[in-house]
């Protein structure tokens, strides 16, 4: 063995520190904010070690005792078809992420559903347009009037609540009309008379107004109403929060997977890579043996070990279905996408900053722009709302009621005109006619006062009346001018009072709002104390990942050194092929090593960007309300 160490020295020192190197891709050193760029279309490919041949010696299958199949293993990729290859690059798949996915889709429709919630609420406050006729026909019994009456009404309203002060408004415009009937044949118990007369009046009335309540105590600066328009805003905002907080969610799991592909793929190449040295060993091995150079022992220890790289082939290639079809469900929409049976291939390199992240600078961000402290901080403002609300509640409700209304009313009198044949019967001289017709006796006083003897009803020619439109005879429109002629409009103010006598509910429903409060201060403590947690891990994530890389790096640097001094030791049969292999796989797994740090980096980086809420800041991203631009 000393001899053996000393040979590998010299070599080493003969070789001037020469190493063999691999087509290992650099990583670029962008700024954190720089965009991702494309630089090729295809995933960059790791080459095989270079391995030195001798010349080759022709090999048949009748000069080998223990012939050994080199052909590679059929890789199978259930449901892909090798021929649909899309390539990718991280943007891309955050756009079609956030358009396709799913549960950003049923995100997207909370958001629109608060939306629609809040607008219902707020149309309590739409004024109310009403139009009531009424028609009412009232058939008098047999009686002493014998009469009936056909009344029509029409009355326009209109009912607004206010959003300032809790008031009510409620402008009217009522009309109506009321006629009456003395039927033919209906006695008039006067002076044992019966008289048959048939006489008619319709009488108008109309009235322009408005009516007002306002709350003086409760439900002034805030009612049932207002509280819940208020709390659907703060709802609504808290939709919005975690729609972003899934948007966020969303993208990092693009990015992990993203980079887990990235990782599967490389690690399949280097695997790839590891087998074809393996089969190149064996082809030598074989010569040597056909030529007589080494033992048939020898072909053994390299089918053992070109099977075992075999395998490790085939869980390579699993590892890339596995990664591929967790990008395809974050990515697909339907579950028959076509692309479900295409090969993905990531353009993006892994790449990293030299730089160490700010620990406070990231704490900043997360206590700044987390969901999750937004939702607690909306809803301590719902819970003063309720407090609000329900201290309000505990008062007394004293409510001011006001109304002023302008009325205008006329009769349209039967029989006037000229040359009418009908008598008023407010004219009659026979309180048989008229018991109400006052003016005939008025007559009679001033004729006894004078000396005159008194009149009687035929003493009364048939009098020939022209009817004076001064406003009180006239039709329905008449009544509506009177409403502005009227010196005397109608107004009142009152106020009602109510006083509750104990009032357990809103009292126990304070109490509890005050409990919810002092509970919400504990979650958010509690909140901030987990997003305070998160970021220091993932600060600590970043850069460990940060220093991984340079230590990977060196690791397979120092592993090509040694799989090429083994390689020349082997050459000059210092060296076993055991030697040489566990050679190779140390390199193969310090070149997986490599790729693995700068894959956690970047999926550290995303974490972190998660763990700020900055990860739409980082991808140019925007959110408005349910819609990502």
């Amino acid at each position: 063995m000393r001899y053996r160490f000393l040979s590998a020295v010299i070599l080493t020192l003969v070789c001037g520190g020469a190493r063999l190197t691999l087509a290992q891709t650099p990583l670029p050193s962008p700024t954190p904010d720089a965009p991702k760029t494309v630089e090729s279309l295809s995933l960059p490919k790791t080459e095989p070690t270079p391995v030195i041949t001798e010349p080759n010696t022709p090999v048949t299958a009748a000069d080998l005792s223990r012939p050994v199949s080199t052909a590679t293993p059929v890789i199978t990729r259930i449901g892909v078809d090798p021929s649909q290859v899309v390539t990718l690059a991280l943007n891309d798949a955050i756009r079609r992420a956030l358009e396709n996915n799913n549960t950003i889709e049923s995100a997207r429709n909370d958001v629109q559903i608060s939306e629609t919630t809040l607008r219902s609420l707020e149309g309590v406050y739409d004024p109310i347009f009403s139009v009531t006729p009424t028609f009412t026909r009232n058939t008098g019994a047999r009686n002493s009037s014998g009469s009936s009456t056909n009344d029509f009404s029409l009355n326009l309203g209109f009912d607004q609540f206010l959003p300032a002060g809790g008031g009510r408004i409620t402008p009217f415009f009522n009309n109506g009309r009321s006629g009456s009937v003395f039927s033919s044949g209906n006695s008039l118990n006067t002076s044992n008379t019966t008289v048959v007369n048939t006489a008619s009046g319709a009488f108008f009335s109309s009235s322009l107004g408005i009516q007002y309540t306002q709350p003086l105590f409760r439900n002034r600066a805030i009612d049932n109403t207002r509280r819940q328009i208020r709390i659907q805003r703060k709802r609504l905002q808290q939709s919005d929060a975690d729609f972003r907080r899934q948007t966020i969610e969303t993208i990092a799991q693009v990015q992990r997977a993203y980079w887990d592909l990235v990782f599967a793929l490389r690690d399949q190449q280097n695997r790839q890579s590891n087998l074809d040295l393996t089969k190149e060993n064996l082809r030598r091995v074989e010569a040597q043996i056909t030529a007589g150079s080494i033992a048939q022992l020898a072909r053994a220890e390299v089918a053992t070990e070109l099977a075992n790289r075999e395998g490790d082939l085939l869980l390579a290639v699993q590892q890339v279905s596995t990664a591929e079809n967790t990008l395809k469900g974050l990515l697909l929409k339907e579950p028959n996408a076509p692309e479900w049976n295409a090969s993905l291939i990531p353009t993006d390199e892994a790449n990293f900053d030299t730089q160490p992240i700010k620990l406070e600078d990231a704490l900043a961000d997360a206590k700044q722009n987390r969901p999750e402290l937004q939702r607690l901080n909306l809803q301590t403002e719902i819970n003063a709302v309720d407090v609000q609300y329900f201290r309000n509640q505990v008062k007394p409700q004293i409510d001011l009621v006001s109304s002023f209304s302008l009325n205008g009313f006329t009769q349209k009198i039967p029989g006037t005109g000229t040359n009418s044949a009908d008598v008023p019967l407010f004219l009659a001289a026979d309180r048989s006619i008229d018991p109400s017709s006052y003016l005939f006796d008025q007559v009679n006083v001033l004729r006894l006062r004078s000396g005159l003897a008194p009149l009687t009803q035929a003493d009364i020619p048939a009098p020939t009346l022209t009817t004076q439109n001064n406003g009180s005879n006239g039709s329905i429109f008449n009544s509506f001018r009177n409403l502005f002629n009227s010196s005397s409009p109608t107004f009142s103010v009152g106020v009602s009072i109510g006083f509750p006598l104990r009032n357990k509910t809103a009292k126990a429903d304070l109490a509890g709002a005050n409990i919810q409060r002092t509970q919400l201060a504990a979650q958010t403590r509690s909140q901030e104390q987990t997003v305070i947690a998160e970021v220091r891990n993932a600060v600590q994530m970043v850069e460990t990942a940060r220093l991984r890389i340079a230590t990977a790096r060196s690791a397979r640097e120092n592993a090509e050194i040694q799989l090429q001094g083994e390689q020349k030791l082997y050459d000059v049969g210092r060296s076993t092929t055991f030697l040489l292999f566990q050679r190779q796989n140390t390199l193969v797994n310090a070149q997986n090593a490599e790729i693995r740090a700068q894959t956690d980096y970047n999926k550290a980086l995303a974490e972190l960007q998660r763990a700020t809420s900055t990860t739409l800041r980082a991808n140019n991203v925007v959110v408005e309300g349910s819609i990502i631009q």
